[in-house]
């Protein structure tokens, strides 16, 4: 390892954030006498999926957040899917809803995501949060993209006229980090599949966002010597986009895979839902 590198440890981070997440809502909750709650919808039984949400629950109830689960069958129509998010949305009790994506081949997710209220968007998917986070306004970051800006923040990057390089154009994690490295006075640059000469890129970044979803797809080749790089990647066998070990010679930061974002993804999680039950409840 570079004797610069070092790694950025979400996990500690994460604990920290939930740690006041918890203190904040049983402030809220005493002052209020309502404990913030946090919907969260699954539709089928996808194994990872189960386990995705069963693991944000837990968060939930460790940090004084009400956790409410609408189970749905796979057989559930974009219609119904709808129906059950836009009852939620006008539920006075439930301040956050997230719904566990993918939510199947048959579901229009974009339709399904978009019956969330904004106020209660805490996993920043739908349009109203994208604009936000685009134009700066009050609203909710998309979960994994506002964990990578605290992970930053936390350990001093400074962003302004850095050139960040995205690999990766989901509508929840590439896209919407890239506004906000944006709105941090970043230089971006977004890559994906059909980017010719990807390593000649790459190889510009002050800052590499690894968010392909492909295992260890950027190699030591791709990194510049000195850079930042955060790796979004969840692939099985806990393996990230990036090959940690090659890429931990020539960056100065780095996060690990597990511990560096995943943690900080359900941290934000938390904090948003607080957040959104304070408002809500008029009591900021």
């Amino acid at each position: 390892m570079s004797p610069d590198a070092r790694l950025m440890d979400g996990s500690a981070l994460a604990r920290s954030m939930v740690e006041q997440a918890a203190r904040r809502a049983a402030d809220l909750t005493e002052r209020t006498g309502t404990a913030p709650c946090l919907a969260t919808v699954l539709v089928g039984d996808d194994p990872a999926s189960v386990t995705y949400v069963r693991m944000k629950r837990n968060r939930c109830a460790k940090a004084g957040i009400l956790s409410r689960h609408v189970a749905l069958p796979a057989a559930t129509t974009t219609a119904e899917l709808v129906d059950t998010i836009t009852a939620l949305s006008n539920d006075p009790a439930v301040h956050g809803i997230l719904l566990q994506h993918p939510a199947g081949p048959h579901i229009d997710e974009r339709a399904a995501f978009e019956a969330i209220a904004p106020e209660k968007d805490v996993d920043g998917v739908t349009c109203h949060s994208f604009a936000a986070m685009s134009f700066g306004l009050d609203g909710f970051a998309s979960c994994t993209p506002g964990g990578i800006l605290r992970l930053l923040d936390h350990y001093d990057v400074d962003l302004a006229g850095k050139h960040a390089v995205v690999v990766g154009r989901s509508a929840i994690l590439g896209k919407p980090v890239g506004m906000l490295l944006l709105g941090r006075n970043a230089t971006v640059t977004y890559c994906h599949s059909r980017t010719t000469d990807l390593a000649s890129l790459t190889r510009e970044a002050d800052v590499l966002i690894a968010a392909v979803g492909r295992p260890r797809f950027l190699g030591g080749e791709h990194i510049k010597p000195g850079a930042v790089v955060m790796d979004a990647g969840s692939n099985p066998g806990n393996v990230g986009d990036v090959d940690f070990d090659a890429a931990r010679t020539r960056a100065a930061l780095i996060t690990p895979v597990p511990g560096g974002v995943g943690p900080m993804t359900i941290a934000t999680l938390l904090t948003q839902t607080v957040d959104a039950a304070a408002a809500q409840l008029n009591a900021v």
